[in-house]
């Protein structure tokens, strides 16, 4: 984000009124997916969270959220039903009912709870929580306004700071609301994603509401020189170290006749200069194909590394999600009725699912301004679970801590362990939290 140094611009009167106009918009083309597939069993939800360096003040929380959200028009709206497509509304109800955290993360987002609204704001000790349903907006949209929403936050209680800074939004927040996906189309008819069936994650599962996740805390700093060592990126170390466990503990270092694949979603903003605070981003595929016994971790970083930077590139990345808007942009796809669109997706949804083991997703390094950091102590983020993806990585990072987040619906953890002990042997510190679900 671009650094602001200036006073931020009070709130308009035109959003300060009790009854919003009734506006509708269409969902992004990625988002078309996510009302098809979800349910209880696979809610589409993610959380990202910031941890003060203070006690979260309930009251203060919900008036920060009252307050923020009839700026965020991609976050003020309720899904509807049309006979072609799905659509938003703007929600008039008020913004959801903050509560302390009670029940496990990620949980389904009804549409008919919740005031109506398709994220959630809850707070545990001194963590802030928000989670999001897919269909509003990606992570980077879910860090624009969970950090305004912290801004907000830190200003109700510290008055010094809504004194220095005003009680708006900062000029660099975003409130983009286009369709980059079709901004950017051009046309394409190679369908991009692999169908292939990669190796799955199998066990005993925890019981259906809960989810297990497991923190690891580094040090930014550090992991760049492991990184520099084996001359790769921290997202593609990182993404090989979690493919490198699931290979040991779950295949034993033998050979298979399936891949052992991550979904590795990539932001596309900086490659068409997009601030649309939809979705825009496309998934590539980080594939091991473990054709030979005992391969070493080295060769493992190595094949990861190449598998991604030979997709991550404008021309591959417009050609992915250029088949999809192809079909959303053709005449007699747009006729047929939602229900027989919905039976179509979900079949396409199956098929593309089995093509990865697990998912690994990196937020980023998030940056805060400069008047609020000394409030804050780190981010986190984590994703639910979804077919064929019984865990799933997640990376965070702020200031010189990087987060690994593991979630898992198993109630084992071998693969977790052999995770954080793998950076452990590249001289890596870890330092481990969990929810409890494992009873650590």
């Amino acid at each position: 984000m671009i650094e602001n140094n200036h006073k931020a611009e009070e709130i308009p009167k035109s959003l300060q009124g009790k009854k919003k106009e009734i506006k509708w918009d269409k969902l992004d083309n990625t988002a078309h997916i996510f009302p098809v597939i979800a349910g209880e069993s696979m809610s589409n939800v993610y959380r990202i969270s910031v941890t003060l360096k203070e006690e979260i003040q309930q009251e203060l929380l919900q008036e920060a959220l009252n307050r923020v959200l009839p700026w965020f028009e991609v976050f003020r709206v309720r899904i509807r039903y049309g006979v072609f497509w799905y659509y938003f509304e703007t929600n008039q109800k008020p913004a959801p009912q903050v509560k302390q955290e009670y029940r496990y993360p990620c949980q389904f987002i009804s549409p008919n709870r919740n005031h109506n609204y398709l994220f959630r704001v809850n707070y545990y000790k001194n963590r802030i929580n928000l989670e999001v349903f897919h269909v509003l907006t990606d992570g980077m949209g879910g860090i624009t306004f969970l950090r305004e929403l912290t801004y907000q936050y830190l200003r109700l209680s510290h008055p010094e700071l809504q004194e220095k800074l005003g009680d708006g939004l900062c000029s660099d927040t975003s409130l983009n609301r286009e369709d980059s996906y079709l901004k950017n189309y051009k046309r394409s008819h190679k369908k991009g994603y692999k169908t292939e069936r990669a190796f799955h994650v199998k066990g005993e599962k925890l019981a259906p509401t809960e989810l297990g996740v497991m923190h690891g805390y580094m040090s930014v700093s550090v992991l760049k020189k492991v990184c520099g060592k084996y001359k790769v990126s921290i997202n593609e170390y990182l993404v090989a170290a979690f493919l490198w466990s699931i290979y040991q503990e779950c295949m034993h270092g033998m050979p298979g006749k399936q891949p052992v694949s991550s979904c590795v979603p990539v932001n596309l903003r900086p490659f068409f200069d997009s601030i649309t605070m939809k979705n825009f981003f496309v998934i590539v595929s980080a594939v091991f194909h473990p054709r030979k016994e005992n391969y070493t971790f080295e060769e493992v970083v190595q094949i990861i590394a190449e598998s991604l930077r030979s997709q991550i590139n404008r021309e591959h990345l417009e050609n992915l999600f250029a088949y999809n808007v192809s079909n959303e942009k053709n005449f007699i796809l747009r006729a047929v009725p939602l229900f027989i669109k919905n039976i179509a997706i979900r079949y396409v949804y199956h098929s593309s699912a089995l093509a990865n083991t697990t998912t690994v997703t990196n937020i980023g390094n998030i940056q805060v301004r400069e008047e609020y950091q000394s409030y804050i102590k780190h981010f986190s983020s984590f994703l639910s679970m979804s077919e064929g993806q019984n865990i799933k990585g997640t990376i965070c990072s702020y200031k010189d801590t990087l987060v690994f987040t593991i979630s898992s619906n198993l109630a084992d953890t071998s693969v977790q362990r052999r995770f954080f002990r793998r950076l452990s042997e590249d001289g890596i510190p870890v330092q481990i939290e969990t929810n409890g679900v494992y009873g650590e």
